[in-house]
């Protein structure tokens, strides 16, 4: 049985990332159709992002009252909702609507199954899974991409992912007794939900958070930016830099299927500090005038840095603050990492249009260097407890 739920969230991973590339690849499309300017589309993304703040912040009491299961369930449920709700919408206003129950559905889901994870499975198990999640979110912007090249409406694509959700809906419903099973026979220590305040207090939580808003205000930055400094600064064509820009993603997805194997020499606090030492040595590669292979290599490095510092961060938490206190702190984490999701890419967008993008190396190194100082940290502090 506990194999079986092992392979059921394996399934809810790939569904959780088929929904998060579905914005940008219909976009084009979508803008000129409802009559408003691109730019709305950032107007979206923070409305989803906000949502995922909030049900991130509200995860610990969510799993304590429901279960990772029914949590899961229910915020899939409500993603699958929203998609159908996007795919019906003929007016901007709509889309807005609908990006409420989307982020909702987001941002507790992740946070309870990391969590789940993180307590019951090994450290291979996360860096696989979020392989997973790396491999729906790269299949969403192909179903757009299909739906479109067959002539049909991009809500078709909204549709299919939606059904998607509805299917796993169902399963995760059939397998909640599966769940229930698995907490029945959990060593975890009983907890009580701890709210944001008392979070704070808990030594380390601030290092960590910090942490995580750096390394996805890194990640981001790289993934949103990267085709524009193939471009602008590298000098390749917008069709070169479109297809190179994937290299990122590539590292990163490659990265953490090899993780999971890695782990089982490393422990997690030595695979962040070796996907660290990689992204430096990737941002390194950037600032050097190296051309474009250069620039190429350096941003396939980058990604492939990025690969073990998320999951990683995630699987030792339950090590560093206890099982009884890793659901909060990982609800924590996640509203920490979606507001630098959503604060440092559009700044860097301000410095590249006022000052140039060339920057862009210097700005991933000012972050890194702010995490790994950070997470060390963290560290040194939880150990002395």
């Amino acid at each position: 049985m506990f194999h079986l739920l092992l392979a059921v969230i394996y399934i809810s991973f790939i569904s959780l990332g088929l929904p998060d590339g579905l914005l940008g690849a219909a976009w084009p499309t979508m803008y000129s159709e409802l009559g408003v300017p691109v730019s709305c589309a950032g107007v979206i993304s923070m409305i989803i992002c906000a949502g995922t703040i909030l049900s991130s912040l509200m995860s610990d009491w969510l799993t304590h009252k429901l279960g990772p299961g029914k949590v899961t369930a229910i915020s899939v449920a409500m993603t699958a909702i929203a998609l159908f709700g996007f795919s019906f919408s003929n007016s901007f206003w709509m889309l807005c609507l609908w990006a409420i129950p989307y982020g909702l559905g987001a941002g507790s889901v992740d946070a309870s199954l990391n969590n789940y994870v993180a307590l019951h499975y090994a450290s291979r198990h996360m860096s696989w899974l979020h392989c997973m999640w790396g491999i729906g979110a790269s299949t969403g912007p192909y179903i757009i991409g299909f739906v479109l090249s067959g002539e049909l409406h991009w809500s078709v694509g909204y549709q299919l992912v939606g059904i998607a959700q509805v299917i796993l809906t169902a399963a995760l419903f059939i397998s909640l007794p599966i769940w229930k099973g698995s907490e029945k026979t959990d060593a975890v220590p009983e907890s009580h939900p701890l709210s944001p305040s008392q979070v704070m207090k808990i030594p380390g939580a601030k290092e960590v958070m910090i942490t995580f808003f750096c390394y996805c205000a890194l990640e981001q930055t790289a993934a949103l930016w990267s085709g524009s400094y193939l471009t602008l600064h590298a000098g390749l064509s917008e069709e070169d830099a479109a297809s190179f820009a994937s290299l990122f993603f590539l590292g990163m997805t490659v990265g953490r299927a090899a993780s999971g194997f890695v782990t089982m020499k490393l422990n997690d606090t030595q695979m962040i500090r070796l996907g660290t030492g990689i992204i430096a040595v990737g941002i390194l590669t950037l600032l050097l005038p190296m051309g474009q292979l250069g620039s190429m290599a350096g941003l396939l490095l980058v990604g492939l840095g990025c690969a073990p510092i998320y999951p990683c961060v995630i699987h030792s938490t339950p090590e560093h603050f206890g099982a009884d206190k890793s659901q909060a702190l990982i609800g924590i984490q996640m509203a920490s990492a979606y507001v630098g999701t959503a604060l440092m890419p559009p700044l860097f967008g301000l410095i590249a249009n006022h000052i140039s993008i060339s920057l862009l190396g210097l700005y991933l190194l000012i972050i890194l260097v702010i995490m790994a100082l950070t997470h060390e940290r963290m560290v040194r502090k939880c150990k002395r407890i």
